[in-house]
């Protein structure tokens, strides 16, 4: 199965998602430059790294959301394609109207970076399956602007369809309700802050992003 990184101007998370996503399928994934008018056809998965997409100008994710490659990412996300944005990626998939919402100043107005305790809010999402009986995973954080706000009407929308698939166990940034992850009403697009890709080695801390990876690649 074949997989895509989207890399935008001041993408640093990219090495880290190529990685994760060959260490679940076995093949390197396609890289694929923001300039470009189209994600390969033979891809099934895709993923949005974190980073500082346009060095967070305007607004964090916002002139990453105009690229050429994201108007094609929405046509083919809006038609079933898995996506799925980490940190600076969430913040983009917010921006292109794929998921509800906005990512707003931290609360403390300060850059927080730290492993986080997050509990799977969702277990039966396509990004959670593989968890199985496990509440509890943690992922590292690393972000300015990872405050999660949508008015209340929304998120009683996402509450009441399962949509909040992450929350964190002690709130880093200010978000509403906790939230850490989300997904669309179809469950192929999901966006959280926190970095699974970076979770997925005991070297460098712990492997709890590898059940997420697994989780919808074992669905498409």
């Amino acid at each position: 199965m074949k997989t895509a990184v989207i890399t935008f101007p001041a993408s640093n998370c990219n090495r880290d998602a190529a990685i994760a996503l060959e260490k679940v399928t076995g093949v390197k994934p396609e890289m694929v430059w923001h300039r470009e008018s189209e994600i390969p056809a033979d891809v099934s998965f895709v993923v949005l790294p974190g980073g500082f997409s346009y060095g967070d100008y305007l607004r964090c994710g916002a002139m990453a959301s105009r690229s050429p490659i994201v108007k094609d990412l929405v046509e083919k996300a809006n038609k079933g394609l898995a996506v799925a944005g980490f940190c600076n990626g969430f913040q983009v998939l917010t921006e292109a109207g794929l998921l509800p919402g906005a990512l707003i100043r931290n609360k403390g107005l300060k850059f927080v970076c730290r492993p986080e305790k997050l509990k799977i809010t969702n277990s039966n999402s396509r990004y959670t399956t593989n968890y199985g009986m496990t509440t509890d995973v943690i992922f590292p954080v690393a972000h300015h602007d990872g405050n999660y706000y949508a008015d209340d009407e929304t998120l009683n929308k996402l509450e009441k369809q399962g949509q909040v698939v992450f929350r964190y166990a002690e709130n880093p940034n200010g978000s509403a309700r906790d939230i850490a992850g989300i997904c669309n009403e179809a469950g192929n697009v999901f966006g959280m802050m926190p970095h699974p890709e970076r979770a997925i080695d005991p070297l460098h801390g712990g492997t709890d992003g590898l059940g997420l990876f697994k989780s919808i690649i074992e669905s498409i």
